[in-house]
């Protein structure tokens, strides 16, 4: 496991701090530390396409898809950087972190060819959609199916069915769609991995107004949707395969960023307990040393992932990051409203804006169930990671 970084790699982190800080000090000054997951998408939209013709915005992909080419230590140290400088969460993440890895890795060379190019630019946005009503946490209960059909401008595969949860589907223009393609097949078999434009007839989407005000997460309605033939990634059937290797992708690079805002979050609690006293308590002292100390693990834990990472595939460190950050975060919420005692259950007022450190109490609420609940993710550890037992199921 690396743990360090050369001269180079420094060089390159002053390079990119530099790039950031003078981009965020001037023409994007206004959406610096801009958290919220829908607050001033447009700016930040045209960030994302500030990104994109520097090269910072997929900067592990090859130069001819829009990156640089960067090695791992390199995308590490920018992810970091990123964080570092508060630059605003970004919005083309799907299509950054998960499309089009997954894209990359079992794509064909003309979908590559198709849809690289405009995520990385930031031209086009994408969404996710995995979650389904009813199905809870198991992924492969899909009832979203797909058929082949013959229209005027040519084979499409029909998509109807409906997703839930879908992060960030207002505005995207694709999504990726783990749907149901063979007749009569249950559970991981018979799946396969569709690329649909969202801005159709055939696609309806409705957002969920969240309790932070927010409406992050939407309905996907398919009726009758239309996607070319061509737009599926792997083969028929192989859906499952495909959808696992984007799950992996999603325990990447961004891991070190994700620890960064993690990091900008329990700086800010600190400065608070800080504040108004809450840190002469012992207790409470004492929870922000663990809340520290877990944070520091984490990174560890990540550099080791990131050490052994391949593409497409999981290591047994991997299977264990999610539910560690998950629940460090849910305990990091709890801890927030204790430091900030009876203020932090008063909102500002209309329209039920919150301040952003009663945000990390409300969002890592979810943290513990999005992507695989805990018991889910103990289960995976031990069936896959430990190669254990699977857990009995009914016929």
């Amino acid at each position: 496991m690396k743990l360090g970084f050369t001269p180079a790699q420094e060089a390159f982190r002053r390079d990119c701090a530099a790039w950031l800080e003078a981009q965020l000090s001037g023409p994007f000054r206004d959406i610096r530390g801009v958290m919220g997951q829908m607050a001033a998408l447009e700016r930040r939209m045209e960030w994302e396409q500030a990104l994109g013709r520097e090269r910072f915005s997929a900067i592990g992909w090859p130069e001819e898809y829009g990156g640089r080419g960067a090695t791992l230590g390199e995308q590490v140290i920018f992810a970091e950087e990123y964080a570092r400088a508060g630059a605003p969460g970004r919005v083309g993440h799907m299509g950054i972190e998960l499309a089009g890895p997954t894209i990359l890795t079992f794509g064909t060379q003309a979908q590559k060819d198709r849809f690289l190019l405009p995520i990385a630019r930031g031209e086009e946005f994408w969404c996710q959609g995995y979650s389904e009503p009813n199905a809870g946490s198991d992924l492969a209960n899909v009832r979203t199916r797909a058929v082949l059909v013959e229209t005027a401008a040519g084979p499409k595969w029909q998509v109807n069915g409906q997703k839930i949860w879908t992060s960030l589907a207002t505005f995207a223009h694709w999504s990726f769609v783990v749907c149901r393609t063979e007749e009569g097949t249950k559970g991981h078999k018979g799946l396969s991995y569709l690329l649909v434009p969202t801005r159709q007839a055939g696609v309806t989407i409705r957002p969920i107004r969240q309790m932070n005000g927010e409406a992050e997460f939407n309905e996907t309605f398919f009726n009758d949707a239309l996607t070319d033939a061509g737009n599926i990634v792997g083969a028929p059937g192989e859906g499952w395969k495909v959808a696992m290797g984007t799950l992996a992708f999603e325990r990447g690079v961004s891991t070190l960023a994700q620890q960064m805002s993690f990091r900008n979050e329990l700086d800010r609690l600190l400065a608070a307990a800080k504040a108004n006293g809450a840190a002469a308590d012992p207790g409470i002292r004492l929870r922000l040393a663990e809340a520290y100390s877990g944070l520091r693990i984490m990174r560890y834990s990540a550099l080791r992932m990131l050490s052994n990472a391949d593409s497409g595939e999981l290591s047994g460190a991997a299977y264990t990051y999610k539910i560690h950050w998950a629940s460090w975060r849910k305990k990091l919420g709890e801890l927030v409203m204790d430091v900030l005692g009876p203020e932090g259950e008063i909102a500002r007022g209309a329209p039920y804006e919150w301040p952003e450190l009663q945000g990390v109490f409300f969002s890592s609420r979810s943290d513990t169930i999005y992507g695989g609940t805990n018991q889910v993710q103990r289960n995976l550890i031990a069936e896959r990671a430990l190669g254990l037992p699977r857990e009995p199921r009914g016929a």
